[in-house]
């Protein structure tokens, strides 16, 4: 999950490409009523009912960040680069002829906390967060010192540093794990009692098969804002 890091030497805006539901569908309004957040309007939503009483605190942490999977991860811009130009390149991007990643979402915990992710790897997704690593690392700005002691890199492993220091990020390439993030991190007796409440709330609406179809661009004004999505767009099947 992407963690919001404050501080005097953060860069302003951010932005981010990632993969969103498409707006007002069945999994977009699942995420985006649990979270409490539609990233698509910025504004709040209440909570569904039946979900436990400390439940915005909970999801405070993925609540910034909107419902979504990580494909670049957040990046303020080098010098000289615009949101105009980012935008364009989003564009172009996604007009690009591409399999379409297909996966079957399910409930489940990763590294703490509970996300909708593949019930089984695949090839074509990690393939398509590669190239967007690869594609849109030409708009981030260098890592900072600051911003590096930030990622905890001794509790790193040697192949995540390289590509902290590559590209900004640890997790990316191999070490890539698609997720769309419900809470923070929980303990485990909670984490137990939450993912059964979530399976089931899936299993009612949750769709059997899950086109990855399409990227957005977020904006995070500062560090104090949550990220808002400012455009997105369709991706392009290959025949």
């Amino acid at each position: 999950m992407t963690r919001l890091y404050s501080g005097a030497m953060a860069n302003y805006p951010r932005y981010a490409i990632y993969y969103a539901a498409a707006p007002d569908s069945v999994l977009d309004r699942f995420g985006a009523s649990l979270l409490g957040y539609d990233a698509y309007a910025g504004e709040d939503l209440p909570f569904p009912d039946g979900v436990p009483s400390d439940w915005r605190e909970l999801t405070q942490d993925p609540r910034k960040y909107g419902f979504h999977a990580t494909l670049k991860a957040p990046m303020a811009l080098a010098a000289g680069r615009t949101e105009a130009q980012l935008v364009a390149a989003c564009e172009l991007f996604a007009d690009a002829a591409r399999p379409i990643p297909l996966i079957k979402p399910v409930v489940d915990s990763i590294s703490g906390f509970i996300a909708v992710i593949p019930a089984e790897p695949s090839a074509e997704l990690r393939e398509l967060a590669a190239e967007c690593t690869r594609a849109f690392d030409f708009f981030r700005a260098a890592l900072t010192p600051e911003d590096r002691v930030r990622r905890n890199p001794e509790k790193l492993t040697p192949k995540q540093c390289e590509y902290l220091d590559r590209w900004g990020y640890p997790y990316v390439m191999e070490e890539f794990r698609f997720h769309m993030t419900l809470t923070g991190r929980l303990s485990a007796p909670r984490r137990n009692d939450v993912e059964a409440m979530l399976q089931s709330r899936f299993a009612e609406i949750g769709p059997a098969t899950l086109e990855i179809d399409r990227i957005a661009l977020f904006r995070q004004d500062d560090a104090a804002a949550r990220f808002r999505i400012i455009g997105h767009w369709p991706l392009r099947a290959s025949a």
